[in-house]
């Protein structure tokens, strides 16, 4: 069959292979892919930034958001043939640290976890794969190509859900506004949960025009770009910033009303520097009882809050969001970043 191979640490390594079928030591229930989404992590990998290959490996399978149909499966795991599922994306280290031992390996204390596409475990960029029941998440059908989203979706229901209980630090806390940075596919799916959540939702991002604001503004949200200085006097009480840049980040630490919350979803390249007075910042979070805190991955609960929430979105917003299909004949086509692009999908078979 064939998969996305690359060569961990090694730019321009990757290529379209046939490898051997999956080994059920990988997993009892047998998938047939349908569709694989592309992020930065990817290009990253493919730039040699890093990765790791499954021990005694040289090259690794590629992709960690998935979308697939199921061949067959055990009896008695609530999944059958023709169901729809998703792949989570880390699994627990072998120790296991205390935080994987109770399901929680996205919290995981020693680093020892692995990942499906990333380190050590081959990704689902392969035309069959193999998965551990409790790793396979169905997905609604009637949501078609758009379950692949679930992967993302997952992250950000993580983000809230983490929000959530921060909150709930206070009896009195009723948060109206939300602020989104970032108008990426994970920035679009914070303000769609943030939307469903009856907030007033605001998104940031640098695009003025074309698609981006659409879909904010189809949300029944208000879009603000291309420069900071557009969110005015805004001081929601939650932020989730998913753009990692460090200006970005700054400006959500001191833009919080009174018990304000921030998640910082996204990852800093580093090497920017800014002047900061730590000080000010510092009387302004203790007096105002504010929060900020990141997250990163998601475990099974969340990938199963996220599915809630594609369920209960509109389809047809959920298909803008997919702005290239790239068949796997042309899987290079796919991690050719266009202007234009929200999330990338590399199909394998019809959804």
């Amino acid at each position: 069959m064939r998969a996305i191979t690359v060569v961990p640490g090694k730019a321009g390594s990757a290529r379209l292979d046939d490898i051997g079928e999956p080994d059920r030591s990988e997993g009892a229930v047998l998938a047939q892919m349908l569709a694989m989404g592309v992020c930065g992590t990817d290009a990253e990998i493919l730039r040699g930034e890093y990765g790791w290959a499954p021990a005694g490996n040289d090259r690794l399978v590629l992709g960690h958001e998935s979308l697939a149909r199921v061949i067959e499966a055990p009896a008695d795991c609530g999944l059958k043939a023709g169901d729809h599922v998703v792949g989570i994306v880390r699994r627990p280290d072998p120790e296991p640290c205390p935080s994987c031992a109770v399901g929680e390996w996205d919290m995981c204390r020693n680093g020892l976890y692995t990942e499906r596409g990333i380190k050590q475990r081959n990704g689902y960029g392969a035309e069959r794969v193999r998965l551990e029941t409790d790793f396979a998440v169905p997905v609604d059908r009637a949501l078609g190509i758009c379950g692949v989203l679930l992967e993302p979706a997952s992250v950000v229901a993580k983000a809230w859900d983490q929000v959530e209980r921060v909150g709930a630090r206070s009896k009195a806390w009723a948060p109206n506004s939300a602020l989104i940075t970032g108008a990426g596919p994970v920035g679009l799916l914070a303000a769609l949960l943030g939307v469903q959540r009856g907030l007033d939702v605001h998104v940031y991002d640098r695009v003025e025009t074309g698609l981006k604001p659409q879909l904010v503004r189809e949300l029944g949200a208000t879009y603000h770009a291309p420069t900071l200085d557009s969110l005015g006097d805004l001081h929601p009480d939650i932020v989730i910033e998913c753009t990692g840049a460090t200006p970005v980040v700054v400006d959500s630490l001191a833009r919080t009303a009174a018990m304000g919350i921030v998640c910082l979803a996204g990852v800093s390249s580093g090497g920017h520097k800014l002047p900061l007075d730590v000080g000010s910042l510092n009387r302004e979070m203790v007096l105002e009882n504010d929060v900020v805190f990141g997250t990163v991955n998601a475990n099974r609960h969340h990938y199963e809050l996220g599915a809630e929430a594609l369920a209960r979105a509109d389809r047809a917003w959920l298909e803008k969001l997919i702005t290239r299909r790239v068949p796997l004949s042309k899987w290079q086509d796919a991690f050719q970043r266009r202007d234009d692009d929200v999330k990338v999908v590399l199909e394998f078979a019809s959804a």
